[in-house]
């Protein structure tokens, strides 16, 4: 059993931020993250409102730029699935697949993950033409008609990113306008490809092999059409990753952890960063604060121990 003074889980930009600040203070961390860096800012095309870059960055390169810098300060980073986290007296155990640690204090920065329609075809079709990811799966619709479920700021974004390959794509929104920010929303009312459909939710996806439609339902009249599509983009929300510590601390109806505003949850040593908090707002520059203010108040908790 290796013992830490710090496991931080989740290599998106509040878990890299994090570590970043962690090795900055000569903090004993180490980083686990099961994926690539990045977290969702990696699979998102272009980011275009994080500070410093005047021209946007992609969301690789932010995330490698990330990884890169908090790893000059000696961060060490382990890409390995978390298992399980358990607290154990003053201290928690933190068990992956082929590692067990010992720490003092754990920072938890796993993010969220989309929700589901929860409609027939959608999980048949799931990777298959039923996507949550455009930057992912984009490429496969050359040429093809797709539909994009929601109306706020991602399925907006993620719409105009697949305009790039398919011929064209239905934005399917409940309500007669878009949650999505001003700017995004008067690039897609502009777009050619875009079309909306509006007061309809996605009632079934349709098909045998593959997605050929989507049955459309107008939440005003119940009517139902089908739409035909080869593939589906589901934008309609977030849960978050907090399945780990569920047990451990007090989470709201969708799973995003209460904390204060050191980033404390209600047990001695565990903080959360990140989109894995209940928060007002889910971007890059928000999940950085968090990262380094959790980072900051393990450091005094960690100097009060002794």
């Amino acid at each position: 059993m290796q013992e830490k003074e710090l496991i931080i889980i989740g290599g998106g930009p509040a878990g890299y931020t994090a570590g970043l600040y962690a090795a900055r203070a000569d903090i004993d961390a180490v980083l686990i993250e099961r994926g690539m860096p990045g977290g969702q800012a990696a699979a998102t095309e272009w980011i275009e409102n994080y500070p410093g870059f005047p021209g946007g960055i992609g969301g690789i390169d932010l995330a490698m730029k990330m990884d890169e810098q908090a790893r000059t300060f000696g961060l060490s980073v382990l890409t390995e699935d978390v298992e399980s986290v358990e607290k154990q007296d003053r201290e928690f155990i933190v068990k992956t697949g082929h590692s067990t640690f010992k720490t003092k204090t754990v920072i938890l920065a796993t993010g969220s993950k989309p929700s589901f329609l929860g409609v027939d075809g959608e999980q048949k079709f799931h990777g298959r033409g039923v996507s949550y990811c455009a930057t992912c799966d984009g490429a496969f619709f050359r040429d093809k008609t797709v539909a994009v479920v929601g109306g706020g700021d991602a399925a907006v974004e993620e719409a105009l990113f697949l305009t790039k390959f398919a011929a064209k794509v239905y934005i399917i929104h409940r309500r007669d306008e878009l949650r999505a920010t001003k700017l995004i929303q008067k690039r897609a009312m502009a777009n050619e490809k875009i079309e909306f459909i509006w007061h309809s939710v996605v009632d079934k996806v349709v098909g045998e092999d593959k997605v050929v439609a989507v049955t459309v339902k107008d939440v005003r009249s119940d009517e139902r059409k089908d739409t035909p599509v080869d593939g589906v983009f589901v934008y309609v929300g977030t849960r978050a990753n907090s399945d780990l510590i569920k047990d451990l601390v007090e989470t709201d109806s969708r799973g995003y952890v209460l904390v204060n505003n050191k980033m404390e949850t209600g047990v001695p040593g565990l903080y959360v960063a990140g989109d894995i908090c209940q928060k007002p707002l889910r971007q890059v520059v928000t999940a950085v604060s968090d990262g380094a203010v959790a980072a900051m108040e393990v450091e005094k908790y960690l100097a009060a121990q002794e």
